[in-house]
């Protein structure tokens, strides 16, 4: 009796217990070899969509007995029982395998002695070790030594079911497979095959041994539809070394079925999942003034798995050459960052031309961020860029278009560590730089030390929350000592920078306490206490000969100690404003006002010790300057005048309740009208003249759920001014003008939105940081780069969920819109200017599923021009991408053509067209 087994239960057989060689040869068969061969005797291949045979085992119901030549599993492992004559053979048994194999099948196990083949029917598996094997008919021939796995034809005709073997993280979908037990070798029809991101579909494969697989007219593609993909190489003979390599013979493109010229007589395609060293393709081109060139093409050093180097370099035809070293590095859980040199010789013209010229630009790039896990108490960061101010200006590589209207160049290297306790002491160590690309000048300090220990409450209690002006009373100290140099770009990294260097510090203990007065009234008081200590000093004398006041530099220790007093009282004011709310349908239900008003009081002494004086002896007669030796201190002179001013300021919020638009919704939605009016003043009680400081004006709001950013401000000054334009202890409005001259003013304007009202957002976050890595802005209002070939600055998110575009893609069109505006305006001297006045946008459109166009650009309403221009399309080829980027005016003229393979494993696989036309007056 055959024995039916029920469905998805496994049976078990140990090898030991098998003493038949025929047997023996089933189990000992290398089901490794077997996990990698994918298919069928070449007559059992089944074609796609026809109705195959009904398999020759239902012939058999498992619910009736078989012939006498059947045995039932439990006979196969009894270990006495003799199965046929081969017990007295004089051939010795082969060695045994010390495994097990599991096996089971949805329908029909069973094992036929006469025909010595075993039967695994219906959803079949096979386990062994590592080996996984699926399929939904699978026969073992013990007397020709074969193993064949298939599918089935299921009620409707469609054959199902076929053959998967999985090992590792290696796994092979073929039609059908036939594998010889004793020559380890195999033939695998239709095979379907992954290896490190390249789909290999090959109708016939022969297994060789484990690690050696021979092709016949294979296709190797990236695309993910592999019945109609949208290329592939044709591999008419090839050989395979799964995880490692595929060398082929006669290989060419077939784009769609249809074969095109590039091609060639062999070819290697390296197969890995680790990072190797390889070939950078470069990408060509041709300059109006610098002749053919190719572009960011080098080499790749995977140092280790930790760090990364790419060279790169680009060559002009007239003698120019650039050079690039871009590296990575990354410790998971611990810290992360990039560093990038980048180096440009460039040639200008002919030797011997009176236009000739020839020169060297550099920019350093650095960034480090370290992971929060690493360590809680102490932190360390880098963001450098720095080099040449006209690097991103003049550098004709394709990469810095987006750099090209930066005007500062900024780094920063700091290192924090706090030291837990009570109080709790924080020490910063910081590096800075900043450089102005159009005037030159370089500001730096090596380095800036920052300490400074947590609040201390003496008189607060030890548990409890503190209360009254005394047990509120705390104190704090604070530490900023700079080593700063200010320099030009000529002597940038030369000892001559290091000669107007100024060393100082300066120590601050505030001592303050808060308290309630009159319930509704916070009052604070504060007494604070500054010294300052400085190696550079001033002595001042009179020169009788020239006639003039000498200042020599001093340098030498010296210090100075000022203090000061302050306190303010201020309160919260809500107003409400109610609206009918008996009439339906109303909006706007309710509107909301807060202020905040505060009024301060300050006192700061005069530290006239600290004054000396000179006598000046001209032709007028005898006359004293006063001067102190502090004044090129890095923290500021003492002060030298007594004053006591009284602060005034105004802070104003407002916000409405509407109507919500969901119906189901009880309570009404908040709004917020006007985030912020702040009104502020002084007036110095001690002074003579001109004690009113101008009024100061802002505010700022969010409209269209914050998508909209809008800010403000004025200066407001209440004296008039003369006929010479200088201010005058007069009011305005006593000198026949109005309450208040406004000297100055400021609006700016952000506004990003889309078609699904979400607000426009940056797509990819890796050309977000090359921005801001370069000082750039971390939109695109200043272009994108146009270095297509690195995916990594176009593809968007592949985690991102896109919307299924329907059948017709017209009732909608995705698209987003970002502006940025900004209007200053200038009048402390009756000039009545707008200084700067300047839009700036940027928009894409996504006019079908696979294309996209946008751009940027931006427009100078003072100078009446336009600025950076960048047009940009987008077509999405499946597997392919295609770029064209165009600026079609101004000093950065040019226009990039690109068409390449997505995948990284073929990206070098592309064509790509750089121009900038010839420059014309």
């Amino acid at each position: 009796m055959s024995i039916q087994k029920p469905s998805h239960t496994f049976t078990k057989i140990h090898l030991k217990a098998l003493r038949t060689p025929s047997l023996n040869i089933l189990f000992t068969l290398s089901f490794t070899v077997f996990i990698n061969t994918f298919s069928f005797a070449q007559g059992d291949i089944p074609k796609e969509g026809t109705k195959l045979p009904a398999v020759d085992v239902k012939e058999e119901p498992v619910t009736q007995e078989v012939d006498s030549t059947t045995v039932s599993i439990n006979e196969l492992v009894d270990t006495k029982k003799e199965i046929d004559s081969v017990k007295t053979d004089s051939i010795k048994p082969k060695p045994l395998l010390n495994s097990t194999v599991s096996y089971k099948a949805a329908d029909y196990m069973a094992y036929k002695k006469k025909e010595s083949k075993m039967y695994l029917y219906n959803e079949a598996q096979v386990l062994y070790e590592d080996m996984d094997i699926t399929a939904g008919h699978i026969i073992i021939d013990f007397n020709q030594d074969l193993v064949y796995a298939k599918g089935i034809v299921d009620t409707s005709g469609v054959y199902t079911q076929r053959p998967v073997f999985k090992q590792g993280e290696n796994v092979v979908e073929p039609d059908s497979i036939v594998f010889n037990t004793q020559t380890k070798q195999g033939l695998i029809y239709n095979s379907v095959t992954e290896q490190s991101g390249m789909n290999i579909k090959s109708e016939v494969t022969k297994k060789v041994n484990d690690s050696v697989y021979y092709l016949k007219n294979a296709k190797a593609t990236t695309a993910e539809d592999l019945d109609d993909p949208e290329y592939y190489f044709l591999i008419r003979t090839g050989k395979l070394v799964p995880g490692s390599k595929v060398i082929t013979g006669l290989t060419n493109l077939f784009i769609y079925d249809v074969p095109t010229p590039i091609g060639l007589p062999f070819a290697f395609f390296p197969l890995t999942k680790k990072r190797t060293s390889g070939v950078i393709f470069p990408s060509f081109g041709e300059d109006g003034t610098r002749g053919y060139f190719l572009q960011n093409g080098g080499y790749y050093f995977p140092i280790s798995d930790y760090v990364d180097l790419a060279v790169l370099g680009d060559y002009y035809t007239n003698g120019s050459y650039g050079l690039r070293l871009e590296s990575k590095y990354a410790t998971r859980y611990k810290f992360n960052g990039n560093v990038g040199f980048r180096y440009e010789n460039l040639i200008t013209s002919e030797r011997g031309f009176p236009d000739y010229a020839k020169t060297t630009i550099y920019n350093i790039r650095w960034s480090h961020a370290q992971d929060g896990k690493a360590n809680p108490t102490s932190r360390f960061s880098a963001s450098v860029n720095l080099g040449s101010s006209n690097y991103y200006q003049q550098s004709i590589n394709q990469i810095n278009l987006p750099s090209t209207q930066n005007n500062t160049l900024a780094s920063s290297i700091s290192y924090a560590k706090s030291f837990q306790g009570e109080p709790q002491v924080n020490v910063n160590l910081t590096a800075s730089h900043s450089q102005n690309t159009q005037t030159g000048t370089v500001n730096m300090t090596l380095p800036t030390l920052q300490g400074s220990v947590s609040r201390i409450f003496p008189f607060a209690p030890e548990g409890g929350s503190k209360k009254g002006i005394i047990q509120n009373i705390n104190f704090q100290y604070n530490l900023r000592a700079e080593n700063r140099i200010a320099t030009t770009e000529e002597f940038f990294f030369k000892s001559e920078m290091f000669d107007d260097a100024k060393i100082g510090a300066q120590h601050t203990i505030p001592l303050t306490t808060n308290f309630k007065v009159f319930k509704h009234f916070s009052m604070s008081a504060s007494a604070n206490f500054n010294e300052v200590w400085t190696l550079n000093t001033v002595n001042k004398f009179f020169d009788p000969e020239t006639e003039t006041i000498v200042s020599e530099n001093v340098t030498g220790f010296d210090a100075f100690r000022t203090y000061n007093f302050s306190t303010s009282i201020g309160t919260t004011i809500y107003g409400m404003f109610n609206l009918d709310k008996n009439k339906e349908n109303k909006k706007i239900q309710a509107i909301r006002h807060v202020i905040r008003p505060t009024i301060s009081y300050n006192i700061n002494p005069a530290f006239d010790n600290y004054y000396d004086t000179v006598e000046v002896i001209d032709a007028d007669g005898t006359t004293l300057s006063e001067y102190t030796r502090f004044e090129n201190n890095l923290f500021g002179t003492p002060n030298n005048t007594f004053s006591s001013s009284i602060g005034i300021g105004v802070s104003n919020n407002f916000e409405a309740k509407v109507r919500d638009k969901d119906s189901t919704k009880v309570e009404p939605k908040k709004i917020i009208l006007l985030n912020n009016l702040n009104f502020s003043t002084s007036y110095n009680v001690a002074g003579d003249s001109l004690n009113w400081s101008p009024l100061r004006v802002t505010g700022g709001t969010q409209l269209f759920n914050n998508k909209m950013n809008i800010n403000f401000g004025a200066t407001l000054d209440p004296y008039a001014l003369d006929t010479n334009n200088n201010k005058i202890n007069t009011l305005n409005i006593n000198n026949g003008g109005s309450l208040f001259r406004m000297t100055s003013a400021n609006f700016t304007l952000g506004y990003s939105f889309d078609s699904k009202g979400l607000g426009a957002k940056d797509e990819n976050e890796n050309a977000k940081k090359e921005r801001l890595l370069s000082g750039g802005r971390d939109d695109d209002l200043f272009g994108v780069s146009e270095d297509f070939a690195d995916s990594s600055f176009l593809d968007k998110d592949k985690d991102e969920e896109e919307e299924e575009p329907g059948e017709l893609y017209n009732y909608k069109i995705p698209w987003n819109f970002r502006i940025a505006y900004a209007l200053n305006y200038s009048n402390s001297r009756r000039q009545n200017e707008i200084s700067s006045h300047s839009l700036m946008f940027s928009g894409d459109i996504e006019i079908s599923p696979k294309w996209s166009i946008g751009g940027s650009s931006s427009y100078d309403f003072k100078n009446k021009g336009f600025g950076l221009t960048q047009l940009r399309f987008q077509r999405d080829l499946l597997s392919w991408r295609m770029n064209f980027s165009w600026v079609p005016f101004g000093t950065y003229n040019r226009w990039n053509f690109f068409i390449g393979i997505k995948s990284n494993i073929l990206k070098d696989l592309k064509y790509e067209q750089r121009r900038r036309p010839d420059e014309r007056l």
